[in-house]
């Protein structure tokens, strides 16, 4: 670290008309300004600020009276040139930032074209949708001709519906998957990434080493003889297969919305980080494996942390769910935008839940973490729906089901009649998965009340988030991005990439020891239209307002 009380290395020259910026107003303006570099000086008395035009020249001792001492310069810090240029160059977009997929379509087709059009890597949520939903989907955004991605999330309850999600996506072409929730690889996820010549992209979500480490790992040489066997890959492709690693990118999934182990990202980040890094060196791929970082990714603060952790991209979810692209109701948009960081909890995730596996939901203005928690232990501890008491089939009827459990059950068959017959030729078989069935049916249903703000259901409205959202609110508290309705997935993502660049310049001059006052810095939230110059295609070009010299 450099005082500003030490001795100076170079030196910076008034010539040719140059000054300096002194004032709070002026600094603000003039680091506000990413595209030029920063000259800090210092003058006889200590005092710090910003030169303009002049030389710099470098020398230990004082060339001259008309000099001021340099105590660093800024380089310039264009949100383009966040994070790795592989992972913009892999996927084709401009930024090193990713929408995160949100299950039942919340991250919607209108989501992922918003993400794209601003500059993102967008992923559809594709988790609980039927194969023909999500086909519709994914020629809508296939007629854009822009980067996306869609979610394939694994299923162990489903793996015919997992399966029939790989076959769409290579059969329609869809060069990038966003893997989410696998325990292990399974052979679908396998079958994906061998496909398609080495064209095909998984990004791999994980909160645990040991499942990060099968994704940065070639495909089990049985998962892949079996697909051999089986006919669905050829003998050269599971050789090529073999050579690389599953995922072409891992992103860190901390304490996020959904399924997640809660995993602080300080903790949780270098440790995959350096994994990916033994991976590398052990394995010799020719292509680095990028590792990001999602869960909490909601202010600039975040974002600045995630760069100087080393992160290659960032992931956001949960703020994401309250703009106006996403596929849910003005209700939950309402609820989201009203949010502390304490405002959520865990509770029985519907599609693990035989497993006891939970996610992360909102619990301010519902009920549902609570109703879902009790379904579980009377799963758990009770084989069939006759055994439950009959106080507790009452409560589950007239609170949970608002019907008899008879009347849940003809809902369930049909369903199950079209999504997977085999789950009710088991549920004949046993009873104990005839009443999981059902229980998912609350499960189930509780998100797709939400997504459509069903009246008379707000209490059992599940709501995925994390607690990102709550510090995002309070950020944007008292501004226009306060309401649900002024947030965009590009005005949210814009103002977490430009934010993290004056963070990261601050976080320099810092180390620096420059004790410049929070009125020295811009403070976001920023309109989009001030944010425009920094996001706009290359060709166009803005005016920056120039701050006075002093």
């Amino acid at each position: 670290m450099q005082d500003v009380s030490a001795k100076s290395a170079s030196w910076w020259l008034a010539e040719g008309g140059g000054g300096c910026i002194w004032s709070a107003a002026g600094i603000r303006v003039a680091l506000g300004d990413l595209s030029r570099e920063v000259i800090i000086v210092r003058d006889e008395t200590g005092r710090c600020g910003i030169a303009r035009g002049g030389r710099v020249i470098g020398n230990t001792e004082q060339p001259q009276v008309d000099c001021l001492a340099v105590i660093g310069v800024l380089a310039p810090l264009e949100p383009w040139r966040l994070g790795h240029p592989a992972f913009r160059n892999t996927f084709g977009v401009r930024y090193a930032y990713m929408t995160g997929a949100m299950a039942n379509g919340i991250a919607s087709v209108e989501l992922v074209q918003a993400a794209s059009q601003a500059g993102f890597l967008g992923s559809f949520g594709a988790a609980g949708l039927s194969l023909e939903r999500i086909e519709a989907a994914v020629e809508r955004l296939q007629r854009e001709e822009r980067p996306f991605c869609v979610n394939l999330i694994h299923s162990p309850q489903e793996p015919a519906w997992e399966w029939g999600v790989a076959e769409l996506l290579v059969r329609r072409g869809v060069r990038c998957v966003e893997a989410s929730a696998f325990l292990e690889l399974t052979p679908a996820i396998v079958w994906y990434a061998a496909k398609g010549n080495g064209q095909h992209r998984v990004i791999a979500k994980v909160s645990r080493e040991e499942v990060a480490r099968q994704f940065l790992s070639p495909p089990p040489d049985g998962i892949l003889g079996e697909l051999v066997s089986s006919g669905r890959l050829s003998e050269a492709e599971a050789q090529q297969a073999a050579r690389r690693p599953v995922a072409t990118a891992i992103t860190v999934e901390a304490d996020s919305g959904g399924h997640t182990d809660n995993r602080p990202a300080l903790a949780l980040f270098p440790v995959i980080a350096k994994l990916a890094d033994q991976q590398q060196r052990q394995q010799r791929y020719p292509e680095r494996v990028l590792v990001g970082l999602g869960g909490g990714i909601a202010t600039p603060e975040a974002v600045a942390a995630a760069w100087a952790m080393g992160a290659d991209y960032v992931v956001t979810g949960s703020v994401n769910q309250a703009c106006v692209e996403a596929g849910t109701s003005e209700a939950v948009r309402t609820m989201l935008a009203q949010a502390g960081i304490a405002d959520m909890t865990m509770a029985p995730a519907a599609d693990m839940f035989e497993m006891g596996v939970k996610v992360q939901v909102l619990k301010r203005g519902t009920l549902f973490a609570m109703r879902a928690q009790r379904l579980y232990e009377l799963y758990r501890n009770y084989d069939s729906w006759d055994n439950i008491p009959a106080s507790e089939r009452h409560w589950v009827e007239q609170t949970c089901f608002r019907q008899s459990f008879a009347a849940v059950w003809q809902e369930v068959e049909a369903y199950w009649q079209r999504r997977d017959p085999e789950q009710l030729v088991r549920a004949q078989r046993e009873p104990k998965h005839r009443l999981a069935l059902a229980f998912r049916w609350y499960l189930g249903m509780s998100s797709r009340w939400a997504n459509r703000g069903e009246r008379g259901r707000e209490l059992d409205y599940q709501v995925w988030c994390g607690p990102g959202l709550g510090a995002f609110n309070c950020w944007v508290r008292g501004t226009a991005l306060a309401a649900p309705a002024a947030r965009t997935v590009a005005a949210v993502g814009w103002n977490l990439l430009y934010g993290s660049c004056i963070m990261l310049r601050r976080l320099q001059l810092r180390l620096w020891g420059i004790p410049w006052s929070d009125e020295c810095f811009p403070r976001g939230p920023w309109p989009v239209e001030q944010l425009q110059r920094w996001f706009d295609t290359p060709e166009r070009v803005y005016k920056c307002e120039e701050p006075a010299l002093q």
